[in-house]
């Protein structure tokens, strides 16, 4: 094995690994088209760092980076297109409906008769 066949092979490994470790979270997002637990500022950050990492990845040889930052490129844009087309919850009664559907078994909120809140379950 050749010098440069190492960090090639390890370059394209590692573009595998991110890759197989996204593709989970775009299908979910796809099919669900839930992505209110993204942030509309994280992925505008993130596909403007990426079009500027651009320049630096376009400035090296064809290579496993290459691929990789493409993937990536193209699933921060997909995921903010995503986001700005079904991201936000619908209405309030919706996104108070989806936190219901997510509250932890022991640490549950009754309201009594007096309209204040009590919690069930322990502190620690």
């Amino acid at each position: 094995m050749t010098s440069t066949s190492l960090p090639v092979l390890a370059g394209v490994v590692s573009t595998a690994i991110f890759a197989g470790s996204t593709l989970p979270m775009l299908a979910k997002a796809l099919r669900t088209r839930d992505l209110g637990s993204y942030s509309l500022g994280n992925l505008v950050l993130a596909n403007a760092g990426n079009v500027v990492y651009s320049i630096y990845v376009l400035s090296l040889p064809l290579g496993p980076v290459w691929f990789l930052h493409a993937f990536n490129q193209m699933s921060t844009a997909f995921m903010l297109i995503w986001f700005l087309r079904y991201g936000r919850p619908a209405s309030d009664e919706a996104e108070l409906s989806r936190l219901d559907d997510h509250r932890a078994p022991g640490r549950q909120t009754d309201l009594r008769e007096d309209r204040r809140d009590v919690v069930v379950g322990s502190l620690g």
